[in-house]
């Protein structure tokens, strides 16, 4: 499969060419996103209801785990409209449905992977913080328990979420257009993340940072969740043309 190097310049022009896609398709694109909106108000609703305030920061990096596995609908609403057809939910489905079955063995390996990510840090919690609730507000001036749950945690995650974005990050594109098998797809997403290191490197930090602040600031979500799907979307494209 032919590739270009991912580049500083093709960055920018993805990120550019996804906010234009997103406020083009910005009722359905949002509609779709809402989805992810309400499962996070239960999420972090119910953490903070336990008394479970550091949790929080940890829930929001775990969406990182399976974002990918809902890319697929964000490629039906950009096919739809690049096709110039009606773009609405019926996209989101047709874009499922177009998607190589091999995708959904890659949506077993993001879950599995959250869920090993979220015991984990579970077990950290227990034994770090502990079974004593630690409210919103007492959690700002975080305690010797909770600042190492948080250091921790974040260092398990950013482990995780490298591996599952170098197998990810480019052959979840490639399964959505069906121009690759499982096995292909995941070696020319390795090659291209470790073939251009630093690049893809500053790419999934830039996807990480925006996602989980998004998720910490729900009302965001809605907004960046589009922009950055489809700036993944034209980053793919630019580097591995059709």
């Amino acid at each position: 499969m032919n590739a270009r190097p991912l580049s500083l310049a093709s960055m920018q022009r993805a990120l550019g060419d996804g906010w234009r896609l997103a406020n083009a398709t910005r009722g359905v694109s949002i509609a779709y996103s809402a989805v992810f909106v309400l499962g996070g108000v239960a999420i972090i609703g119910g953490l903070l209801a336990r008394g479970w305030a550091p949790f929080v920061l940890a829930a929001a990096g775990a969406f990182m785990l399976v974002g990918p596995a809902i890319l697929a609908g964000f490629f039906g609403i950009a096919a739809a409209y690049e096709a110039g057809g009606a773009v609405g939910m019926a996209a989101v489905a047709a874009g499922f449905a177009r998607a190589s079955r091999a995708l959904w063995a890659l949506a077993l390996v993001c879950g599995l992977l959250f869920m090993i990510f979220v015991t984990d840090a579970a077990i950290l919690y227990a034994y770090m913080v502990g079974d004593t609730p630690v409210w919103l507000a007492a959690a700002m001036p975080a305690g010797d328990g909770v600042s190492r749950f948080v250091l921790w945690s974040a260092v398990s995650g950013a482990f995780v979420a490298f591996l599952l974005y170098t197998v990810s990050s480019f052959a979840v594109p490639l399964l959505c257009e069906r121009r690759a098998g499982l096995v292909e797809a995941v070696v020319s997403s390795v090659k291209m993340v470790l073939g251009n290191f630093v690049p893809a490197l500053l790419w999934g930090l830039l996807l990480a940072g925006l996602t989980i602040a998004s998720v910490l600031l729900l009302p965001l979500l809605p907004v960046t969740l589009p922009w950055l799907a489809y700036a993944s979307r034209a980053l793919y494209r630019d580097v591995m043309p059709v």
